[in-house]
Formats: C-alpha cells, sequence, structure tokens
C-alpha cells in the first residue's frame, strides 16, 4: 500500500491572495519544495475547496490555468502530484465534495491503493484537520495562509491535529520524524 499526503493548495503550497486564480498572482510558498523532496516516500495529492467559482469570482479554467501553473513549477523540480481534486461549489450549496467531507481521499484511496493510517493531511482550516481526522489519517495545521486567523476555531470545535507547524518545511521535518512505518 502508499501513503499519501493530502494537501491544501491556496495558504499551503502558495500564498493565499485571496481566491487566488490570476497567474501573475503565483507566489509559492516557502519551503514547498525543500519540503516536498524531504516527503518523497509519499504520494502528493491537492484537495482543494475552490468556493471562488461558485462565488462567480472565476470560472473553472481559471482554476485548472493557475492549478497548472504551479504543478509545472512542482514537475520542474521533479515533484509529481498524482491527482488534484477540487470542490467548485458555494459553501451554502449541499454538495457531497467540500472539505470536511472525506469524498476526494475515498476516490484517492480506491485509485491508488493508499493506507491512510500511515497517510497525512496538511492544511491551513480546521476544515482541512478535520477532514483528515475524518478519513483516519494524521493531520497537520499550517499556521500560514489563514491558519493564524482560524487557529481559535481548532479549540472552540474541538478539533485535535498531530502537529501544529509554522510552515511547510516544518511541517515536513514533522512528518519524517514522526513515520510509522517506512
Amino acid at each position: 500500500m502508499n501513503k499519501a499526503i493530502f494537501l491544501d493548495r491556496d495558504g499551503v503550497l502558495n500564498k493565499d491572495t485571496g481566491y487566488p486564480h490570476k497567474i501573475e498572482d503565483f507566489i509559492l510558498s516557502d519551503g514547498v519544495v525543500s519540503g516536498l523532496k524531504k516527503l518523497k516516500d509519499f504520494k502528493f495529492f491537492i484537495i482543494s475547496n475552490q468556493s471562488g467559482i461558485g462565488r462567480g469570482y472565476y470560472t473553472e479554467e481559471d482554476f485548472h490555468n493557475f492549478n497548472n501553473h504551479l504543478l509545472d513549477i512542482l514537475n520542474k523540480n521533479n515533484i509529481k502530484i498524482e491527482r488534484t481534486y477540487f470542490c467548485p461549489h458555494h459553501p451554502n450549496e449541499v454538495c457531497d465534495c467540500r472539505k470536511p467531507n472525506t469524498k476526494f481521499i475515498k476516490e484517492a484511496t480506491k485509485e491508488f491503493n493508499i493506507d491512510l493510517t500511515n497517510s497525512w493531511v496538511i492544511g491551513d482550516h480546521p476544515h482541512d484537520v478535520e477532514m483528515g481526522i475524518n478519513a483516519g489519517c494524521k493531520a497537520i495545521y499550517l499556521l500560514t495562509g489563514h491558519g493564524k486567523k482560524h487557529f481559535d476555531e481548532l479549540k472552540k470545535e474541538n478539533i485535535k491535529p498531530n502537529f501544529t507547524a509554522e510552515n511547510f518545511l516544518q511541517a515536513a521535518e514533522f512528518i519524517i520524524h514522526n513515520k510509522t512505518n517506512n
């Protein structure tokens, strides 16, 4: 079975400038390339809520163009994202794909033979951590992106990440030092 890292995108892999969707506004987050290279024993997936599509701020094509730009940068650094999953719905819409729902983790698990007990979710929103817990993964809460803004919600909603990291590289190092199965 494969181990996976399920990554939120905005605020984790790239700077969250407020519904980022324009390539000219793309900024890779610090430590992402070096952190992902340290995690080379894992398969990588992006799972992202993209309510900007449902709100009419940008189109699915804009999302794909921006996301492909990110994937190109990672590919040039010999980092492969197996698949990107995204929820395009407005938060008020009822759907089964919006985090903290585990639909996309289940799909990846089935298609890529993922061992969830040795897999991780990394995100900057409480719903990222909650998705990981709901799926049976370990979860890291990042204080980048919206992490500091939503930190108090973790306690208020009794959501307990395995670790809270200042940045992506610190999250990667924590995972490397806390692997349960090589």
